[in-house]
């Protein structure tokens, strides 16, 4: 399908201050907006540039008697990726289409204009939970706030809920790829392209051409890519999920992200 982009990858955390710390501290991220939500408060931290690079958004559990779901994935699950979001410009399209092959939506919410929501769930979506939103909010209104926010150190947000940040890293870390698990790469790899719009790429984790020129795919993994510069990797293993998150740094490290590893390395 077009008008499909990849937005954000969301971290359940229960420590706001040191995944803030990981973040912006050790990666060098730059804190662009947040607030509140119903049953959690959400910030969103980009890992590179208004042009490069991915964003990642933070979650805590904020009034679960309004709506428990992040309460519950936290017991259940404990911290780490929560969702992977992906922009839509016609939301209840997508959904027939979803229907149309399978795929049972849920969660839809289509009567705020301004965001439109649903959600399938981690059977259906290959071992996450995948978010659909339609925003009445063009990608050059993010790509604008990103720059402000770089520009004066001032995020946006109402509340701003979260502690301040520690001073970034003079050394910034630019967030690359999402790197995905799955017993059955086929398989998984076509529900990313056929139905959330990804685009093979021809460049593995180490910047050298695949040998399958083409198709994204070699023996390691397979490499796909979205118009506003998201990208996910998908490997083979036993289980389907949310691995790591990949990115270039100014030197290999490792780091714990609410569970999630995140590694870097120099290029």
């Amino acid at each position: 399908m077009s008008g499909i982009d990849l937005d954000h990858v969301a971290i359940a955390t229960t420590d706001i201050a040191g995944a803030l710390g990981h973040v912006v501290g050790d990666l060098g991220a730059v804190v662009v907006h947040g607030g509140d939500g119903y049953g959690f408060r959400w910030v969103q931290v980009r890992l590179g540039t208004p042009t490069t690079g991915m964003t990642v958004e933070l979650l805590v559990v904020w009034k679960p008697e309004v709506n428990d779901f992040l309460a519950r994935f936290i017991a259940g699950h404990g911290v780490g990726v929560h969702h992977m979001t992906f922009k839509v410009d016609d939301l209840a399209a997508t959904l027939e289409h979803a229907k149309s092959i399978g795929l049972h939506p849920l969660g839809v919410s289509l009567e705020n204009p301004q965001w439109r929501e649903a959600f399938l769930a981690p059977r259906e979506a290959h071992g996450t939970v995948i978010q659909l939103a339609q925003t009445d909010h063009g990608p050059g209104d993010f790509t604008a706030m990103i720059e402000r926010a770089t520009a004066t150190g001032a995020p946006e947000g109402s509340p701003i809920w979260w502690p301040p940040p520690p001073a970034p890293s003079a050394s910034p870390t630019v967030l690359r790829r999402v790197v995905l698990g799955s017993p059955a790469r086929t398989r998984t790899t076509e529900f990313f392209t056929d139905f959330l719009g990804g685009s093979h790429t021809d460049t593995n984790t180490a910047g050298t051409n695949n040998t399958d020129t083409g198709t994204g795919a070699d023996v390691d993994g397979t490499d796909l890519v979205w118009p506003g510069g998201g990208r996910i990797r998908i490997v083979d293993a036993p289980t389907a999920g949310v691995l790591r998150l990949e990115g270039d740094g100014p030197a290999a490290r490792v780091l714990d992200l609410s569970g999630i590893h995140f590694t870097g390395a120099a290029r």
